[in-house]
C-alpha cells in the first residue's frame, strides 16, 4: 500500500502571512503544499496567480501541488511551471486537448495530475491513466473551501483502484473537499493515498497543525 500523504490546502491559511503559514506546515510534517488556483470563470472564485506562487516557493522545500481550476488551462501551464509548481493538476473540461496538455506538463518535467469533479465520470480519463502521476478526486464542487464532503465519490475511488490493479499502472489517488477526522479513514480505506485538507488542518485542535496532520494520516 502507498504511503499516506497530507497536502494541506493554503486556501484556509492566513493570506496576510502566507510565507509563515507554509513554513509552519512544513515544520509540522506536511508532505506537500496544495495550492488552489481559481479564475472566477471555470469555478466561481478567484485566488492566486504565478507571481504569488513564485514568491511562496522561496519559503518552502516541499512539493507544490498546484491544482489549476482555470479555463482555458493549456496556455497557462508553462507560467505555473516556471513559478515553481512541482505537480500540475488540470481538469479535462478545461482543455481542448487533454493529451496535448498532459504532454506539455511532462515536457516541462513536472508531475501530471488530472482532476475529476463529483459529476465527472472516470471514463473521460481511462485512455490517459498510464500517462499521468495522479488523479485528484473532488469530493465537493470546486470553488470554495469549507464545504461538506460528498460520500458518493467513494465509489469512484474504489473503481479507480480496481482499474489500477487490473491494468497494473501506478498513479496516486488524491482526494480534496471536506476531508476531516471523521471521513479520513474511510477515504484511505477506499484507496486514496493523498489527502487534501484545509479547514481541519488549520482550525481543529486550536490550530495544532502537527497534531492535525498526524490524526488525518492515522487509519
Amino acid at each position: 500500500m502507498k504511503k499516506i500523504q497530507i497536502s494541506p490546502s493554503i486556501l484556509s491559511a492566513d493570506f496576510s502571512q502566507l510565507g509563515q503559514e507554509i513554513k509552519k506546515l512544513e515544520d509540522a510534517g506536511a508532505d506537500m503544499i496544495h495550492v488552489d488556483v481559481m479564475d472566477g470563470h471555470f469555478v466561481p472564485n478567484l485566488t492566486i496567480g504565478p507571481p504569488v506562487i513564485k514568491a511562496l516557493k522561496k519559503h518552502s522545500n516541499v512539493l507544490f501541488d498546484v491544482h489549476l481550476m482555470i479555463s482555458p488551462v493549456h496556455k497557462y501551464i508553462e507560467a505555473y511551471s516556471d513559478a515553481g509548481a512541482d505537480i500540475i493538476t488540470i481538469h479535462p473540461e478545461a482543455t481542448d486537448n487533454l493529451n496535448s496538455s498532459i504532454s506539455k506538463i511532462k515536457e516541462l518535467k513536472k508531475k501530471v495530475g488530472v482532476s475529476l469533479n463529483p459529476e465527472t465520470k472516470i471514463d473521460i480519463i481511462l485512455d490517459v491513466l498510464d500517462q499521468i502521476d495522479l488523479v485528484l478526486i473532488m469530493s465537493v464542487n470546486p470553488g470554495f473551501g469549507g464545504q461538506k464532503f460528498m460520500p458518493e465519490v467513494l465509489s469512484k475511488i474504489k473503481e479507480l483502484k480496481k482499474i489500477q490493479k487490473a491494468k497494473k499502472i501506478d498513479f496516486d489517488i488524491e482526494i480534496d473537499g471536506g476531508i476531516n477526522f471523521e471521513n479520513s479513514k474511510t477515504v484511505i480505506e477506499a484507496g486514496a493515498n493523498i489527502l487534501v485538507s484545509g479547514t481541519t488542518i488549520f482550525k481543529s485542535n486550536n490550530g495544532d497543525i502537527k497534531k492535525n496532520i498526524e490524526l488525518l494520516k492515522s487509519k
